[in-house]
């Protein structure tokens, strides 16, 4: 049965492809887009790929009104995807960064849904809850260490809460990627440069952009975005399958060996 699906943070890399991936299937879509730039982008695109089952709207997360909006909007499935990466050393970085960084990934992403799933279980919804978390949701390498934090936070709440929301026949699901080229883990890491300084910071830029480099300039950190967005259009409007979803492959492999020499590692 086709289901109507609301993938916040859909002006862009995987939740733009996800959500016109999932309208060419049949489904009816609510891309939700944080800006107005991204919206009028996103409708364009629509109307050239002649897409009748997409509906683009402006959702800031941190904006209440849109929020309020956004939850009088019906669909069955919410897709947790808008979300932002501080970099840098987390010794180091500017707590506002981190309280940001969680705001948008964590706190924002729990109000609209605990106001959804409320809605959901008065209305007797048997709706379903995806979270984008990621590969790094139990494992945090370092200069990233803000945005782990909160996709730990993430995966703990997706935790807890699928186990709450069964007795109501409500699913709690979670997907998460291994570092695909979107531009994202790009942008995270350049984003710590605007307040690294040399003359003010212990950690030399230089250390952050070789061990930055190590993680991301390698083919193996610039997977092919559509193989992730495929997964996701597959795993989204299905109403079984397993709770959480590391994907591809090797990152799972990754996660189990980095996991293991941290386990090992003398302080």
């Amino acid at each position: 049965m086709d289901r109507t699906i609301l993938i916040t943070g859909a002006g862009s890399g995987l939740g733009e492809g996800t959500a016109i991936g999932l309208a060419k299937q049949g489904h009816s879509v609510i891309a939700a887009a944080q800006s107005w730039p991204q919206v009028s982008a996103l409708r364009h695109k629509a109307e050239s790929l002649k897409i009748s089952g997409l509906r683009v709207e402006k959702l800031d997360l941190l904006d209440h009104h849109d929020v309020d909006r956004a939850v009088s909007w019906e669909f069955d499935i919410l897709v947790n995807n808008a979300g932002i990466g501080e970099g840098g050393p987390i010794s180091e970085i500017p707590l506002d960064l981190v309280r940001q960084n969680f705001e948008v990934n964590v706190f924002a992403p729990l109000d609209l849904t605990q106001l959804v799933v409320k809605r959901w279980v008065r209305s007797k919804t048997q709706g379903k809850v995806v979270f984008l978390s990621s590969v790094l949701r139990v494992l945090s390498p370092p200069m990233v260490g803000a945005y782990s934090a909160t996709k730990h936070a993430v995966q703990a709440i997706a935790e807890a809460m699928q186990d709450e929301l069964r007795p109501f026949g409500i699913q709690v699901q979670t997907i998460n990627p291994g570092p695909y080229l979107t531009g994202f883990n790009e942008t995270m890491v350049e984003a710590a440069f605007r307040w690294l300084d040399d003359d003010v910071t212990f950690t030399p830029r230089s250390m952050v952009k070789q061990v930055t480099d190590g993680l991301l300039a390698k083919p193996e950190g610039r997977l092919n975005p559509n193989d992730m967005i495929a997964k996701m259009i597959e795993l989204i409007p299905a109403r079984e399958g397993p709770f959480r979803n590391i994907f591809p492959e090797a990152s799972q492999d990754w996660f189990r060996q980095y996991e293991e020499t941290t386990l090992k590692r003398a302080i």
